[in-house]
């Protein structure tokens, strides 16, 4: 018994030692630059909501375009700010492994509709590769901007692995994707009202296909079942465009 006391009060001194140098790192200036991030998207969220949920003040593109300001005001490099909010960066990763909860619990629901899934799924796909080539061709792009393009539909950390076996510009896709993403979730609910498609499932698989992780935020803000088609389109986008791409560049 007194060595399991020992022990315990051990791993308490630890855990306060760990805490507390943790603490001491972030006063320095990430914690300034933590602020800064969660503070900007606070405010632009506040915007967007004020704004009856306007398209274009989309929180995400608005708290970017806030931070972009400020580093370019202040001369402040990017590596700096990184340095110090690379936290919520770390953070990417275990909330998009989260998604799996709500698609765990909506399972039945996605198998009952598995034939409509897959075929939205390869047509968008498709039909995205397509007309990203073919205007990139018209425009008459350089080979190395268009290797960056082509895997644009998919969310970043995919896109990159793809664009860099491709042959494309890995930093230059990320840009990209991101463009893709604010885009596709500010102006997609504007073109389901237009096209009067009412179906939130339908509206949050769209969202998840084309605008993958800021999509599928966006669709999660408006509806669960939305959030959980946007994850279930974002995650098969991401397998099946990285089969796509290299294929198509095979036949062609």
């Amino acid at each position: 018994m007194l060595w399991k006391k020992f022990l315990e009060r051990k791993l308490k001194m630890i855990d306060q030692d760990k805490l507390y140098s943790i603490w001491v790192y972030l006063q320095a200036e990430p914690l300034f630059w933590l602020t800064l991030t969660i503070g900007s998207y606070l405010i632009a969220d506040m915007a967007y909501k004020k704004s009856n949920l306007f398209p274009l003040l989309n929180p995400v593109a608005m708290s970017v375009l806030i931070v972009s300001l400020i580093l370019i005001l202040f001369d402040i490099k990017y590596e700096r700010y990184f340095d110090g909010a690379k936290f919520i960066h770390f953070l990417l990763g275990p909330a998009t492994v989260a998604l799996a909860i709500p698609i765990y619990k909506k399972w039945n629901l996605i198998i009952l509709n598995c034939k409509a899934i897959l075929i939205s799924l390869i047509l968008g796909s498709t039909f995205a590769i397509l007309i990203t080539y073919s205007l990139s061709l018209y425009l008459e792009l350089p080979k190395e901007l268009i290797m960056s393009l082509l895997p644009r539909n998919v969310t970043a950390p995919i896109a990159m692995g793809i664009s860099e076996i491709i042959g494309g510009i890995p930093s230059l896709t990320a840009i990209i994707t991101i463009l893709t993403g604010v885009v596709g979730a500010s102006l997609g609910v504007f073109v389901f009202d237009v096209m009067k498609l009412k179906n939130m499932d339908a509206r949050g698989f769209s969202l998840g296909l084309t605008s993958h992780g800021i999509g599928t935020a966006r669709a999660m803000s408006r509806n669960k079942n939305a959030g959980v088609y946007a994850a279930v389109g974002m995650g098969l986008s991401g397998l099946l465009t990285s089969i796509l791409v290299p294929l198509f560049l095979k036949i062609i």
